[in-house]
């Protein structure tokens, strides 16, 4: 395992100060090397969406990935009308898997709400759902706050009681074959998500995967603590979860394990695509798809703009 910043390789000091908390950092994706640990998925998009994923090559030629001013760029084709190939754009994965853990990415700027769009951050493992997705970031069209969800086989229900107030139960049966919508809860923060995001200047999200659940909190910029900050996270300081999944009707170490970490953009498909009819959307085209091939300019926000991706085991 390739380790950035191990608290191990800098002597015994900083590691027992970093077991104060639990939690020690593994591994740090930043502008100094993320491209050389995320790989760049090529295949047909699993969601069906109208998408061309590109490769490593093509994108850092086209402008779609690359390093800007100390952070990670992740965009979109915002300029190429009617493409040959569907619209462009990247999907980025983990090189390392892992089971459990810290996850901290701090996120200057990510695709802004558009008709079409769907952008999310997440993480998931082989054959899946059987080892589980989990969806830190997400939405699809004209949404205006984050939609957290998970994904399993058969057999997980989950309780979200404990999660932040005015966080909405969706689903509780994270069951992927039960309507394939996994056990989702919605949000009512519009600072954490597109448009509204990237006015507040971005933020953190931190996602904890334990044994007893998975808990995602959001910190808008100018509001995340300091324990991050100075690179010693500890979850005890951070307040009520925007979203909590936990409760003895899922076993997480059976249904979640080896997973990967996941940026990415499409369009339309199986959620944006699927919803376009009963959305404001539909007034402007019949399609999803006839819409974001014909209209590149909407999309010229749809980035991602990475300060970093902190592990933590």
């Amino acid at each position: 395992m390739h380790t950035t910043h191990s608290f191990l390789a800098l002597g015994s000091i900083l590691t027992l100060l970093g077991s104060a908390h639990g939690y020690t950092l593994m591994n740090t994706y930043d502008a100094t090397n993320f491209f050389d640990y995320f790989n760049f998925f090529t295949a047909v998009d699993p969601t069906s969406g109208y998408v061309d994923y590109v490769s490593e090559t093509v994108a850092m030629a086209d402008g779609l990935a690359r390093y800007q001013n100390n952070q990670v760029y992740l965009g979109v084709d915002y300029t190429t009308s009617n493409p040959a190939s569907m619209r462009a754009s990247v999907r980025v994965t983990s090189d390392i898997s892992y089971t459990q853990g810290l996850f901290i990415a701090d996120i200057a700027h990510m695709p802004e709400a558009a008709c079409g769009v769907w952008p999310a951050f997440w993480m998931f493992g082989p054959n899946w759902p059987d080892s589980g997705e989990i969806d830190i970031i997400e939405g699809v069209n004209l949404a205006t706050t984050n939609s957290i969800t998970l994904h399993t086989s058969a057999g997980c229900t989950v309780s979200n009681a404990n999660s932040l107030p005015g966080t909405t139960t969706v689903t509780s049966n994270c069951n992927q074959d039960n309507a394939g919508t996994g056990c989702q809860v919605t949000t009512s923060n519009t600072n954490g998500y597109g448009t509204g995001f990237n006015t507040v200047g971005g933020g953190v999200y931190a996602m904890q995967w334990a044994s007893d659940g998975i808990y995602v909190w959001f910190f808008q910029r100018g509001s995340i603590p300091a324990d991050i900050t100075s690179g010693y996270p500890n979850t005890a300081n951070w307040g009520t979860p925007t979203a909590s999944f936990s409760g003895s009707g899922c076993n997480f170490n059976t249904y979640f394990a080896n997973q990967n970490i996941v940026f990415d953009t499409t369009f339309c498909g199986t959620w944006a695509g699927v919803v376009w009819g009963a959305s404001s959307c539909a007034s402007y085209a019949s399609t999803c798809n006839d819409y974001v091939a014909n209209n590149p300019g909407a999309f010229q926000n749809s980035y991602w703009l990475i300060n970093s991706v902190k592990v933590y085991q």
